[in-house]
């Protein structure tokens, strides 16, 4: 018993400690982050950081921030703000047909949300296309006036795309910081279709060597092109936002201004001379979540180091910036939350892997290693111990002595299991399975799939947040019972198929004179488990003092057996009014094979059914964790909005329904 109450012990202890390090000590999602406006001056490398937290703005922990350039750490780094630069945004808007009155009202709305967000430094203009595309207002500080451009805007037309975005990078120079926001659905209506692959990769050059960010917001249209969307996006080191309703174009719009107002301008200079293109990289934290961030700089033929001009547009390296190194590790921000060193990160998760692993192994151990040892070891294990001595028993009773914490985890689990309607039934299930657990290891056991279920499901499904857990508190919960009533109901069908076997098995041994306990002792050392196992139990009942029909009763009732219920009564029947048994058994054992014939025969007519009822289960859940990962903002909307939750509460009740009724259709009773 106590080879069980270890293992779960050990598996519990590892599941508590990674919940504690998930909900405590979790690493935050990190930031989306891109350089920019990178310029090289003999080693000497300036930049932009953009960081893109969403809807909130981060700021960056300088102390906690690395520059390596050619895979070296920098000799010097230093950060300002990017309010000390000059930075322009351009308001592309797409104003086609394709837009309508509603789209309008959606952009207007969601252009002051932007410039109520946006930094009062940022100039902002205004450029539409539909049949044509051209700028309607130069880059200005005056949100008045962009707000008022905006709101003059009207949809009609075909849509200039490609244009529209080569108009807007040359409109905002080669000076400063530049961005640009578009609003389209990416639909090009000027352009013929056959020839939009070759004139689209002007415009990603002109962005790739203007140095322009651009912010994607998708709107969508029947004209919707993701492709070219994120062609843009990706050769302006922007991102897409996939805007679906008018909260999410303003909340896209709100998130792009988040973005410039946590822009960071950085200078570094290289530890040794550098030559030809090479891989730059900036890691560090914002307000306690990570980034990360990559581009690749040509430092032509490999110029001597040199020291630029300092102008008020770039920081001036200073050694004092440089990020605090011991023994090659980075040290993090003081304030940077509530995360534990990575190497004692790192130390804790693997002891809490290795007592799951451990505490799985013990279990295996436990319930398989009993099956593969021999009678012959058990009687000579069983001499050995009343014949070496005391000390022998002594020891074996040390080694079954249970820890104290094993020991009251599963007295404390006896506890919550007496008294309930439930446990009977359970105790039963598990003497049907030949699980020898008490109800204690029981409840321990569920309460581990519970934290097991919890945390899986938050890991697979972390998006979902509480409901992630409580889904996978739920599968927990329900998995063990499951799991307990196929294993009992697998060992009382193999006990059900052997029984026309046994009972023509003890007919012949009564037919040959052996009496019916000698007949049925040959069936327990000669049957094929679990019925040599059971028939065992029933002799040992008899040898107590119980009568031979009620020990078969019990074993009737321990498997669930309604067959050897009717043999039972005909061996009652028998034993009051007499008359051949075997002859009696004989007869059982060829109604209960016929018996058994007709259900087979049945199961295959209903097998079509069955498989039916399977897929039409299976294909729902199957579509929607597929949809989950491959396009997470379509499937979102089930729970992001209260029409959503509805469907997806009324799917769910609609799913059980019918697993109920398909269940009742193909079940026919033999």
């Amino acid at each position: 018993m106590t080879a069980r109450v270890r293992p779960l012990t050990l598996l519990l202890a590892g599941f508590l400690v990674l919940l504690g390090f998930s909900s405590a000590y979790a690493a935050p999602p990190p930031v989306p982050a891109t350089l920019s406006g990178l310029t090289v001056a003999g080693q000497n490398l300036t930049g932009n950081l953009t960081l893109r937290p969403g809807q909130s703005t981060v700021d960056v922990d300088t102390a906690s921030v690395t520059a390596t350039i050619g895979g070296r750490p920098v000799k010097q780094l230093s950060l300002v703000k990017a309010a000390t630069i000059s930075r322009t945004t351009m308001l592309v808007i797409d104003t086609s047909g394709s837009m309508g009155a509603t789209g309008m009202a959606t952009v207007r709305a969601a252009v002051a949300t932007f410039l109520r967000s946006v930094p009062a430094d940022v100039k902002v203009g205004v450029l539409s296309f539909a049949n044509t595309a051209g700028v309607d207002l130069q880059p200005t500080l005056d949100r008045t006036k962009v707000q008022a451009t905006v709101n003059a805007l009207r949809s009609s037309g075909e849509t200039a795309l490609f244009s529209g975005m080569t108009k807007a990078a040359a409109a905002l120079g080669k000076a400063g910081d530049r961005s640009i926001l578009l609003l389209s659905d990416g639909g090009e209506t000027i352009v013929p279709r056959a020839q939009q692959a070759g004139a689209v990769k002007p415009v990603i050059a002109a962005l790739s060597t203007s140095e322009t960010r651009v912010e994607v917001v998708r709107f969508k249209t029947d004209e919707t092109n993701d492709g070219v969307l994120q062609a843009f996006a990706t050769a302006g080191g922007g991102s897409v936002a996939r805007a679906e309703n008018a909260a999410a174009v303003s909340a896209a719009f709100a998130a792009a201004a988040k973005a410039l107002e946590s822009q960071v301008r950085w200078a570094a200079t290289a530890a040794s001379p550098l030559a030809g293109p090479q891989p730059v990289v900036l890691r560090g934290t914002a307000s306690g979540r990570p980034f990360s961030a990559r581009a690749t700089v040509d430092f032509g033929k490999g110029n001597l180091p040199s020291s630029p001009p300092p102008t008020s547009n770039t920081p001036t390296p200073s050694p004092t910036a440089t990020t605090p190194r011991v023994g090659g590790a980075v040290l993090g921000n003081a304030g940077a939350g509530p995360h534990l060193p990575s190497t004692h990160v790192s130390l804790w998760l693997a002891l809490a892997v290795l007592a799951m692993f451990l505490g799985l192994f013990g279990l295996v151990v436990a319930f398989v290693a009993p099956v593969f040892r021999s009678r012959r070891k058990e009687r000579v294990s069983a001499i050995e111990l009343y014949t070496a001595g005391g000390a022998t028993i002594q020891q074996a009773a040390k080694q079954a002595n249970p820890s104290v914490v094993s020991e009251q985890l599963v007295h404390l689990g006896d506890k919550m299991m007496a008294g309930r309607e439930s446990t009977s039934r359970t105790m039963e299930l598990m003497d049907r399975a030949d699980l020898p657990w008490r109800a204690g290891e029981w409840f321990v056991l569920r309460c581990t799939a519970v934290l097991v279920g919890a945390v899986a499901f938050y890991l697979l499904l972390g998006n979902l947040g509480i409901f992630a857990l409580l889904l996978g508190a739920v599968v927990g919960f329900a998995a063990p019972a499951v799991g307990l009533r196929f294993l009992a109901r697998r060992r009382a069908t193999k006990f059900e198929s052997l029984l026309p076997d046994v009972l023509m098995l003890v007919a012949t041994s009564l037919s040959t004179g052996f009496s019916l306990p000698q007949a049925l002792d040959a069936v327990a050392r000669d049957a094929a488990e679990p019925a040599a196992k059971e028939f065992s139990r029933a002799l040992a009942e008899t040898r107590i003092g119980a009568d031979m029909p009620d020990a078969l009763d019990h074993m009737a009732l321990r498997m669930g057996s309604e067959n050897l219920r009717w043999t039972v009564m005909a061996i009652r029947i028998q034993r009051e009014v007499g008359g051949n048994l075997a002859e009696t058994l004989r007869t059982t054992a060829k109604t209960l094979r016929e018996r058994e014939s007709l259900r087979r025969q049945v199961r295959a007519l209903s097998a079509e059914g069955r498989l039916s009822a399977y897929i039409l289960i299976a294909l729902p859940i199957a579509i929607f964790l597929y949809s989950y990962f491959v396009n997470y903002d379509y499937v979102s909307l089930l729970w992001t909005g209260w029409m959503g939750r509805a469907m997806l509460a009324a799917g769910a009740i609609d799913m059980v329904v019918g697993i109920f009724w398909m269940r009742k259709v193909v079940q026919i009773e033999v």
